[in-house]
């Protein structure tokens, strides 16, 4: 064998050379999630249902709980498969499609506590299949108390547990049958680590101090439901080039004829036509089947097959009297768009600008987002128009009152009110700032000295 050669001496640095700095490691990645019993099988008789439910009955403490989604692809927005994980009872998934009702699941679960991530979005789908949590544990909005910046399940998971899960096919098409095996593990692992990343979180909040408020939120979720969008075709992307109120209502015939063509065939909307189309067919204004197909931008799957709706939705929308156009700005019950508020009354104006920095300030020491803090929303309602009283404990008590009576949970009211009354006391004593006055035009030499 021959020897190894020794390396060259290095040469000490001069004194105008700086040493060089050592390499530095990069941190090790951190460790796959896997699943800890292996991949379960799908859920979809009568008899696995069964089975399912004696498992989650006969486990202990909360109940992991998650649903997959067909966004993207689906007008509806039911759940596809349901993940369920319990100490002692294993992780299972469950083709709610193959059942009237998972019911006899409910039962199961009794009063156990759900474990969710994001739970406002699975919420309502569960409730249609006759799932109903008696409380509940949030891991998302967990995070957002404790104050991490990124509350997505994967960063909380790796942030918090020090494990990297896999999201490939968060975006997959669960009303796909039969589900492949790598969307069945990536569904199974939402709820592999949940257990674990609520007891962490869980200590953090007591640790903060943060378990009271907590725990009000996750019981306001309780009541939550799918929120219903008022006028929602003002959500077109791109409307803001359609010009008139007429061309309001052409966009907003097409868009409804579109969502009952989506709802008819339980595809996502954009896959019927694009908003871009409607757009365009807004603006060009084609009044036959001819004119509409030759239209610049107005193309999707839909856009021919259907050509004899969307003629007949610009035909409905031009023959409108003018007393039944759409008004060019969304009708509200609440205060005016906060750029509006100067005009409109400076003095509201001064104390949404006064609470705004306040409420930044506060975040800042609470550690967490402004809005977690209070709905910006009740902010401008109760700014917009506060109690008439300027006593500085009876506008206490009215601001308080205001706010229960929006939604705001007990601990931001305590936190919130001081602030709302201060900004209200302020701006009303505080004078309005005087406008420049307008400087006398030059006059014009005459000539004459």
């Amino acid at each position: 064998m021959s020897p190894v050669p020794s390396e060259p001496a290095q040469p000490e640095p001069t004194e105008d050379q700086a040493p060089q700095a050592p390499d530095v490691a990069e941190a090790p990645e951190a460790p796959l999630l896997t699943l800890r019993d292996g991949l379960p099988r799908v859920v979809d008789t009568d008899a696995g249902l069964a089975e399912a439910c004696a498992a989650v009955a006969a486990g202990t403490g909360p109940v992991a709980i998650d649903a997959e989604r067909a966004s993207g692809y689906r007008y509806s927005a039911r759940a596809y498969l349901v993940q369920l994980r319990r100490e002692g009872a294993g992780t299972w998934l469950v083709d709610p499609i193959a059942f009237d009702s998972l019911e006899p699941l409910a039962t199961a679960i009794g009063d156990a506590e759900w474990i969710l991530h994001a739970a406002t979005q699975d919420l309502p789908c569960l409730a249609e299949v006759g799932l109903r949590p008696a409380s509940l544990f949030d891991t998302e909005l967990a995070g957002r108390l404790l104050g991490y910046p990124r509350v997505g399940l994967g960063t909380l998971v790796e942030t918090v547990l020090g494990r990297r899960m896999r999201k490939e096919h968060s975006a997959a098409d669960w009303s796909t049958r039969p589900l492949p095996e790598p969307w069945l593990e990536y569904a199974a692992l939402d709820v592999e680590v949940l257990l674990e990343l609520r007891e962490a979180l869980l200590a953090e909040l007591e640790q903060a101090g943060k378990s009271e408020w907590a725990r009000q939120e996750f019981a306001h979720l309780l009541d939550h439901q799918a929120p219903v969008r008022h006028e929602a075709w003002r959500r077109t992307s791109g409307m803001h080039k359609v010009r008139g109120r007429r061309g309001l209502a052409a966009v907003r015939a097409l868009w409804e004829t579109r969502d009952r063509i989506a709802a008819e065939r339980d595809v996502t909307p954009g896959r019927v036509i694009p908003d871009s189309a409607i757009v365009a067919a807004a603006r060009a204004d084609p009044r036959d089947r001819s004119a509409l197909l030759a239209t610049s931008g107005f193309h999707g799957r839909g856009a021919e097959r259907y050509a004899h709706r969307w003629v007949a939705a610009l035909r409905e929308a031009a023959d409108l009297p003018e007393s039944e156009l759409p008004a060019r700005s969304p009708r509200s019950d609440g205060p005016p768009m906060a750029r509006a508020w100067a005009e409109k009354d400076p003095v509201a104006a001064r104390r949404l600008a006064l609470a705004r920095e306040e409420m930044t300030a506060l975040g800042e020491r609470l550690g967490m987002p402004v809005e977690q803090v209070l709905t910006p929303d009740y902010l401008r309602r109760v700014l917009w128009t506060p109690p008439a009283t300027r006593e500085p404990a009876a506008l206490a008590d009215a601001v308080a009152a205001q706010l229960r009576d929006l939604g705001a949970r007990p601990w931001q009211v305590e936190q919130a009110t001081a602030l709302v009354v201060d900004a209200v006391l302020r701006a009303d004593a505080e004078p309005a700032p005087t406008p420049e006055p307008t400087p006398e035009p030059t006059p014009e030499p005459t000539g004459e000295e």
